[in-house]
């Protein structure tokens, strides 16, 4: 009788440890790619001759495609229950958009192949929130250390790319990236397929009803706030410590720091959401992004001041990122589950980082990236606001942990 009562217990393990490798290696190597864009392809666009205006329209691009597609993909996947098929072509048709590139298009021609490629790029993230959250079933607060091998992607790819371009011409850039979008697809495939098509599922409440809560409402106008607040960041980040006479594997470096933090940052986050309350710890990230975006704006060219400002990146992504995505699992229920994390995705990755991108641009043409970065802090200021006057947990549910179980 022991030996039959041992064998299901080593193959639920096995089939827990293949699930949790299945599940870390897209996150992997979708971070990976954004390793790639987000430190240097600003800098690509300055070496192809495009003017500061005209490199954060390019880089609002990524962003701008965040407001349509995930709600899309997500109303798909809530729909049909074919998230796995939706992320598999999301992938495909990705990485063969991504082709146009190659071409060297001028302004509008390569902004219409960015929009096209982070279209589907961008629908494949909302709809593995999802999947994730589901494949973790009851364990979900190891949902961190499952994201976190995003993070690990994110690393290896600045350090890599940014060690090469240091060696080739940042107009190589391009097929630095190819790879990355061959890892996409390859990971996609890995994914166990769908166990059958859902038509409709159970949810409390409808969209609407949950939509018009006050405490959801501040979630998004936060969030919103927030990702405003790193437009400056996203875009004119790498530049800003070119002019300050950063190397190329300096910068990339830089910016493996803060994601490095966020990693830390997500290997503790249970025991935060064990101590304090989703309301707390926002207030605390958020006065942290302050901190960061002050930093940033008026000692860059102190490196420990640099150091420590990435740091920070644990708070103002990391922390904030950790929590809205538990947020909305506890708000938006099964049914719903979908279309909440594409509108967190799109409200405010899509719209505020697009706002925060262009508006940066502005401020960079007529007066620096340092005023660009006061500007991001004012924009975290208001968040701060909101959230002191309005945020509040799912009812029931004083803590992130309660609602993940």
């Amino acid at each position: 009788m022991a030996t039959l009562s041992l064998k299901p217990r080593i193959s639920r393990s096995a089939e827990g440890g293949a699930i949790y490798w299945r599940l870390s290696n897209l996150y992997f190597w979708f971070f990976a790619l954004l390793g790639a864009l987000l430190p240097y392809w600003s800098l690509y666009l300055q070496g192809r001759g495009f003017s500061y205006l005209e490199i954060a329209s390019l880089m609002a691009t990524i962003q701008i495609t965040k407001v349509v597609a995930p709600s899309l993909w997500g109303w798909l996947g809530d729909r049909t229950g074919q998230r796995v098929r939706l992320v598999r072509l999301g992938a495909v048709v990705g990485a063969i958009s991504f082709l146009g590139v190659f071409l060297e298009p001028a302004f509008f021609g390569l902004m219409l192949v960015m929009l096209v490629f982070t279209f589907f790029w961008n629908a494949i993230l909302p709809l593995y929130e999802v999947i994730t959250l589901r494949g973790l079933g009851s364990d979900k607060s190891r949902y961190g250390r499952v994201r976190l091998w995003g993070s690990v992607g994110f690393i290896a790819t600045v350090a890599a790319v940014g060690a090469v371009l240091d060696r080739v011409s940042v107009a190589q850039l391009p097929w630095l990236v190819l790879p990355v979008f061959l890892g996409i697809v390859v990971s996609a495939f890995l994914i166990p397929s769908d166990q059958g098509v859902v038509r409709k599922e159970e949810g409390a409440g409808s969209l609407r009803g949950i939509l018009v809560e006050p405490a959801v409402i501040a979630f998004f106008l936060m969030n919103f706030l927030l990702q405003i607040s790193h437009g400056a960041y996203y875009t004119f980040f790498s530049i800003h410590l070119e002019q300050y006479g950063y190397s190329k594997a300096a910068i990339g470096l830089l910016w493996s720091l803060g994601v490095l933090a966020e990693i830390g940052l997500f290997i503790v986050m249970h025991g935060l959401f064990a101590r304090f309350s989703y309301r707390q710890i926002a207030l605390c990230a958020l006065a942290l992004t302050l901190l960061r975006w002050v930093l940033i704006a008026e000692a860059s060219d102190w490196l420990w001041v640099l150091l420590f400002s990435q740091l920070l990146h644990a708070a103002s992504y990391g922390a904030m990122h950790a929590l809205s995505v538990q947020y909305i699992h506890g708000y938006f229920g099964r049914g719903h589950h979908g279309q909440g994390q594409a509108l967190y995705s799109g409200l405010t990755f899509g719209a505020g980082g697009a706002i925060g991108a262009w508006a940066s641009g502005f401020l960079v043409e007529g007066y620096g990236t340092d005023l660009a970065f006061w500007g991001s802090a004012i924009a975290i200021a208001f968040a701060l606001i909101v959230t002191w006057r309005w945020l509040r947990p799912p009812p029931g549910q004083g803590s992130i942990v309660q609602s993940a179980d």
